[in-house]
C-alpha cells in the first residue's frame, strides 16, 4: 500500500481539479489523493468521480453538503486518512498556488533515512520531522502575484503569531503541510476549533506544544490564475483574535503525547 495521501479541500474548483489531480498522481514517489468537496455547484465532485474510474484506488472523495469550512474539511480528511492506514498525510490547495512537485520535499523533511531508502531517494535528505511546512517566508518573501497589501498582511500575521505564542515558525498560516501519522494520532482532533487561517495556526501550535519536531521547507507560493479566491475579512479576523484565545486556552491545558 502507498504510504502518502494528499488532502485537497474543494469548492468550485472545476477549472483546476483535473490538472491538479493528474499532476499529483504522476509524482514519484507515489501520492494518493483525498478530495473533500463542500457541495460545489460547478460540478467539481462529478469531475473527481470521472477521474476515479481511470485511477482506481488512488483518488478518494468525501462529499459534504455545503460550505462547512476549511478546518472541518481537513479534520474529516485526517480521520479518513488515518483509518485507511496512511503514514504521511498532506494538506494542499487545489489551485496550483502550491507546487505539487514540492510534495516530495515535504515528504523528505518528515522522513527518516530508512524511509527515503525504501523510495530510492537520497538518505542524507531525511529531515526526521513530525510536521513539515511549505514556508513562504523562511528565506525572505517568496510570493508571486499577490498585491503588496496582502503580502504585508500575511507576513506580519506570522510575526504576530510568533509574538503571541512564542512559536518560532516563520509561516504559521501556511496551508501546505505534511504530518507524520503519529502527530495526527496524538493531537485531539475533535478539540481543534478554528476553521479558517486560525485552523492552520492552531494545528502548528498544538503540534509544537506536544513536543513534535516542526521543519520549514522553503517554497515559492504562486497565487491562483483560475477560479476564485476563498479569502475573506472574516478569515483574517478569526486568525487575529483566535490566536489570543488559543494562547490563553493553552495555559489551562496539559500537552502529553
Amino acid at each position: 500500500m502507498n504510504k502518502r495521501i494528499v488532502i485537497i479541500p474543494t469548492y468550485n474548483e472545476i477549472e483546476n481539479i483535473e490538472a491538479i489531480l493528474l499532476k499529483v498522481l504522476s509524482l514519484d514517489p507515489v501520492f494518493d489523493v483525498l478530495i473533500v468537496d463542500d457541495g460545489s455547484p460547478d460540478g467539481t465532485a462529478l469531475q473527481v468521480k470521472r477521474l476515479q474510474q481511470a485511477n482506481e484506488g488512488r483518488i478518494h472523495l468525501l462529499e459534504r453538503k455545503g460550505k462547512l469550512g476549511l478546518g472541518t474539511a481537513y479534520i474529516e480528511g485526517f480521520k479518513i486518512a488515518l483509518s485507511k492506514g496512511y503514514d504521511f498525510i498532506f494538506e494542499m490547495d487545489a489551485d496550483f498556488s502550491h507546487n505539487p512537485d514540492d510534495l516530495i520535499r515535504l515528504f523528505k523533511a518528515c522522513a527518516t533515512p530508512a524511509e527515503l531508502k525504501e523510495e530510492n531517494l537520497p538518505e542524507e535528505e531525511a529531515g526526521n520531522g513530525d510536521m513539515s511546512i511549505g514556508s513562504r517566508y523562511i528565506n525572505g518573501v517568496n510570493v508571486v502575484n499577490w498585491p503588496m497589501g496582502r503580502v504585508l498582511m500575511s507576513y506580519f500575521a506570522g510575526f504576530y503569531v510568533r509574538f503571541i505564542t512564542g512559536m518560532k515558525v516563520q509561516d504559521a498560516t501556511a496551508g501546505f503541510v505534511c504530518y507524520r501519522r503519529k502527530t495526527l494520532e496524538t493531537i485531539p482532533l475533535n478539540q481543534i476549533k478554528f476553521i479558517g487561517y486560525a485552523f492552520q495556526v492552531e494545528m502548528k501550535f498544538t503540534t509544537w506544544k506536544y513536543g513534535f519536531k516542526l521543519v520549514e521547507v522553503p517554497i515559492i507560493f504562486t497565487d491562483r490564475t483560475k477560479g476564485t479566491s476563498k479569502m475573506s475579512a472574516n478569515i483574517f479576523k478569526e486568525a487575529i483574535f483566535g490566536v489570543i484565545q488559543m494562547k490563553v486556552n493553552s495555559l489551562f491545558k496539559r500537552y502529553q503525547a
